[in-house]
């Protein structure tokens, strides 16, 4: 098929294209060397660290109504029926977003989280942070009571000192306090901090995040004159341009963003006609991996590119661009790529629409607004509401803070969230001025970095055992509302200000309803407040639309601003796909979740392109000497295909020494080499190699299907991802069937098995529409309760979850013109090699065409995994459970076996929820609905490109599906007939461009 690099395929690694002896021992051996010894060094005290968080090491038996009241099990609740789960609607505040989320609780213990269907910013689909949330609740490490300095204390003791200087603060009308806070979205906390400010007029209030969206809402004043907050519709565009901007996943609302993506990027039939995907990038990204054209660039030329993008705009006839002076010069092959690309934004005036990342200056993001402004974006695909309730971050009043602090003139300093010392800009020396402070406190769930150099310390309630408010992008308002009570009595965000403003505690039930009051006046309020925490979101709440004026001379403005594009290397920061700005360093999930692109684990490394690595001599594991704006730090290097040759890149979130032990110690600070200055980006760094070597540990090369070695097939039989341009398949719908080894007839030795009677599942994974979020990774850790194993054992090659989303490039090394995802669940084979070959019939096939594993029958020959051509099966080799408390097992999905040693583990297609609808449809007097039943893959996927169902049901969406063209399946040749097949994705590439 066209479109497939002739000379290199399809390939998962540097290692694995040059036949490094590393990807063949992955590939070739059952199991790598020394795989079955345990690990060197590991002690008890280090497993027990590691399975407690991997198990959620804390609960307490309590149940929650949507009451402030917590009811004991003896005196059970009207309605409650013990051991059936139930729901309830919360939100998960971040930043200036929320959540909507559906918690499933049993017995009065949160276990599970989904999306609410009902809210916007989820729309029923997760994130893999949202998913894995729930073990920030469950963390042993959380804070279990105020502190003063080291020594424990109770906040009634905080009160009484806070007392002592409150009417002091009062008087000077608030001279010498200062407070700090998180970014939020809140009416709760923008009343209570209209309150505090009315108190103490002359306090300096701040609000900073490590990885913050300042930059864009700057921009937007610029271009604007006012604070706006972007609402972007891309079901409505036809073509998207992202410059430096990883919408559909690492944006903290990509969940939003990418189903509305992926439902124009569905293809029902050769006659519809998907969106098209630009993407300019320093470095790859999963956003990337989606585009039709991608063109890597530095980051410090991300203007520069715009400005050529106006220009030939203008050339081209767009009305309201005022073209500019481009600094520098481009090369040709970008300046065609650039004129093929202004073409096509004309073309589809008022269906196109331009996104620029958080990372770029407000001058950047200023032009691209005018551009917008130009081709009709505003209103259709791009749409503007007003930013309330919030506080928005400003790194510059940070600066102020710190400057005060380190003269003097701040005594009193309270800090809501966040860490600053830990993650402030490193010219600020954050710690240092928090040592003039005479009286700090901190609020933090954990007593981390910050809280250690405080005065005070209170313990934070986690945000399913608090109650509180938000209001998400484009406005829509919403309730947080606990499943439990606060395990260690922590306090929250609107507590404690209602307590400084009133020297008085106040419940976060009352002071949630006191705003709501005014929010839902001129009715029957209980009747609507109950249908709140019922629905999860304010019906109607969404604040209306508007259409700014733009400048039209921001093009001018950005040039003003530009100077000639440095050709000397730069670095660039980026908050993790795991750990984000490293507030979720603690939880074991995301450290063992590999990255989209990288595939690394529990680490972070300097990404550097294969080019750079040739010249520089590194190789992935270097450890390198990086210095940059006169600091140095030592970190390990990766090498990475379509980095740009010029850029570095390095994630945040990394180096904690207070996260807990699960964080501490995992990768390395990045935060220690970021100025004021140099907050995204620094020019004019140094590599310099070192003869250290640090592993790392990756799986890009573990559980490979088609191994290199392995008797050579016909590429095109042996395909494991199937894609076609939009020409390619409208010239040919049945592309996918076009293979040699279709044409002989498949037969098999057993007998079919008989479904004529009741169901028969399978499942459909459309690779078009998935983005390699892995929201279904963590969504099936936390159902099907999968332990982590430690960065070690992920190096021996050992991680345990269930579901791997494979990546793959296209094209040559140094520039892969594509990359490609593609999930990897167990296949339920209807000829399954692996049941042939257990001695003990461990691996059973049942009526409903499940692969099943009967765990107590398995004695760990691990035949079936030698048999699994698709390597979906994972051996226990240690007792992650051994040693967990009985208390500590009850964080569990009660509904899943918690396998011990020795047995094999794979996907049962969440056989729980199978058994749980049929009980429901039995009570019922029906069959299952359709739709009614869904995987934890499927329910997680924001872009719903998981399909599940009976294909005994000619009008269910999977046997629909299964009918579909692009249909097929891994490894056909093979006859395992697989109950998991997958649609072949379609690209629609610019025929200006060509297909690259």
């Amino acid at each position: 098929m066209s479109g497939r690099n002739r000379d290199f395929g399809y390939w998962r690694s540097l290692d694995q294209l040059a036949g490094e002896a590393s990807a063949r021992e992955f590939s070739e051996r059952e199991f790598p060397e020394n795989a079955w010894q345990p690990p060197e060094g590991l002690t008890r005290r280090e497993m027990l660290a590691l399975l407690g968080a991997s198990i959620s090491l804390a609960g307490l038996t309590a149940c929650r109504r949507p009451v402030e009241q917590i009811v004991p099990f003896v005196q059970a609740p009207e309605g409650f029926f013990p051991g059936v789960p139930e729901r309830y609607a919360t939100t998960m505040p971040f930043g200036l977003h929320a959540y909507g989320l559906l918690v499933e609780s049993n017995d009065g213990r949160p276990t599970k989280i989904e999306g609410n269907e009902l809210h916007p910013a989820t729309r029923g689909g997760t994130s893999a942070w949202m998913q894995a949330s729930i073990l920030g609740l469950y963390d042993p490490d959380r804070s279990r009571s105020p502190r003063r300095g080291t020594e424990r204390t109770t906040r009634d003791a905080f009160l009484a000192a806070w007392k002592e200087r409150a009417p002091a603060l009062r008087e000077r009308r608030g001279r010498g306090l200062a407070w700090l806070t998180e970014a939020f979205a809140s009416p709760t906390l923008a009343r209570l901090a209209a309150e505090l400010r009315t108190r103490f007029p002359e306090a300096l209030w701040v609000a900073y995040e490590p990885a913050s969206e300042e930059q864009l809402y700057r921009g937007v004043a610029l271009a604007t004159g006012r604070v706006l907050q972007p609402v972007f519709h891309l079901d409505r565009a036809d073509v998207v341009l992202a410059v430096e901007s990883d919408f559909l996943v690492g944006d903290p609302e990509a969940v939003r963003w990418a189903r509305d993506f992926a439902d124009r990027r569905r293809m029902r039939s050769p006659q519809d006609t998907p969106n098209r995907l630009y993407v300019v990038e320093s470095t790859y990204s999963a956003t990337g991996a989606s585009a039709d054209h991608r063109l890597p660039m530095r980051r410090g030329e991300m203007g520069v590119f715009l400005l050529a993008l106006a220009a030939e705009l203008a050339a081209q006839g767009a009305s309201g661009v005022v073209p500019a002076p481009v600094p520098g010069m481009l090369p040709e092959e970008t300046r065609r790529w650039i004129r093929a690309l202004a073409r096509d934004l004309l073309a589809r005036r008022g269906r196109a629409v331009i996104l620029v990342g958080p990372s770029l200056p407000p001058q950047v993001h200023a032009a691209a607004l005018a551009l917008n402004a130009a081709l009709g974006a505003m209103g259709t695909a791009l749409g503007w509401c007003e930013l309330r309730d919030a506080a928005l971050p400003e790194r510059g009043a940070l600066a102020t803070l710190a400057e005060a602090m380190h003269a003097g003139s701040v005594d009193t300093l309270v800090i809501l969230g966040g860490n600053p010392v830990y993650n402030a800009p490193a010219d600020l020396a954050f710690a240092e001025a928090l040592a003039k402070v005479e009286f700090s406190v901190h609020l933090s769930e954990r007593f981390d970095e910050t809280s250690q150099r405080t005065t005070w310390h209170l313990n934070r309630a986690h945000y399913l055992e608090a109650w509180g408010d938000a209001r998400a992008v484009g406005g829509h308002l919403s309730v947080t509302q606990p499943l439990i009570e606060p395990l260690f009595g922590g306090t929250t965000d609107a507590e404690l200000l209602a307590l400084l403003l009133r020297d008085e505690p106040a419940r976060g039930y009352e002071l949630v309803r006191e705003t709501w009051r005014g929010i839902l006046e001129g009715g029957d309020f209980e009747r609507r407040w109950q249908r709140v925490l019922h629905d999860g979101v304010l019906e109607d709440s969404a604040l209306p639309e508007i259409v700014p004026e733009v400048r039209g001379d921001t093009t001018l403005a950005l040039a003003r601003e530009l100077q000639a594009p440095s050709a000397g290397p730069e670095l660039v920061f980026t908050p993790s796909y795991a750990v984000w700005d490293g507030r979720f360093a603690n939880l074991a999930w995301l450290q063992e979740l590999p990255d989209p692109v990288t595939k690394l684990t529990w680490d972070n490394a300097a990404l550097v392109s294969p080019r750079t690595a040739a010249r520089l001599g590194l190789e992935t594991g270097r450890v390198v000497r990086l210095r940059a704006a006169g600091r140095e730090l030592q970190i390990p290097v990766f090498v990475l295909p379509g980095q740009h040759d010029q850029t570095v890149t390095v994630a945040l979130g990394y180096g904690r020494s207070a996260a807990g032990r699960v964080g501490n110690g995992v990768g390395v600070d990045a935060y220690a080499l970021r100025t004021l200055e140099g907050f995204d980006r620094i020019e004019g760094i140094e590599l310099e190699p070192t003869a250290q070597v640090r592993p790392l540990a990756s799986t890009q090369d573990h559980w490979q299907i088609d191994p290199l070695g392995a008797r050579e097939r016909d590429r095109r039989v042996a395909q494991l991802y199937r894609e076609a341009t939009l020409a390619e398949y409208r010239r040919d719908p049945g592309f996918v069937r076009h293979h040699d080894a279709l044409r002989i007839p498949l037969e098999s030795i057993y007998p079919d098995h008989d479904y004529s009677r009741g169901y028969q599942w399978g499942m459909v994974i459309d690779l078009g529409a998935c983005v390699g979020c892995n929201a279904c990774v963590v969504a099936c850790q936390s159902e099907n309760n999968i332990p982590v194993v430690g960065k070690e054992q992920v190096r021996r090659g050992r991680e345990m979850q269930w579901l791997r989303v494979d990546r793959y490039f296209a094209g040559e090394p140094e520039a892969p013109r594509r990359m490609l995802f593609q999930p990897i669940p167990c296949m339920h084979c209807e000829n399954a090699p692996c049941e042939q070959v257990c001695p003990v019939a461990a691996t059973v096939h049942d009526a409903e065409g499940l692969n099943g594993m009967v765990y107590n029958r398995c004695i760990g020959t691990r035949y079936c995994l030698n048999n699994c051509p698709y390597k979906v099966r994972r051996f226990n080799f240690f007792n992650f459970t051994k040693y967990t408390p009985e208390l500590l097992r009850m964080a569990n999905n009660p509904d899943v076996t918690v396998r011990s040693r020795g047995v094999m583990e794979k996907c049962t297609y969440c056989t729980q929820r199978i058994q749980e609808a049929k009980w429901r449809a039995k009570e019922e007097g029906r069959a299952i609905r359709d739709g009614e039943l869904q995987t934890a893959c499927q329910q997680a996927c924001p872009t719903r490109a998981i399909e599940f169902g009976n294909l005994n049901d000619p009008e269910s969406r999977v046997a629909l599906l299964k009918q579909h063209e692009r249909n097929y399946v891994l490894l056909e040749e093979m006859n395992n007939r697989p109950r998991t097949s997958y649609l072949a994705r379609v690209r629609n590439p610019n025929p200006e461009i060509g297909d690259a």
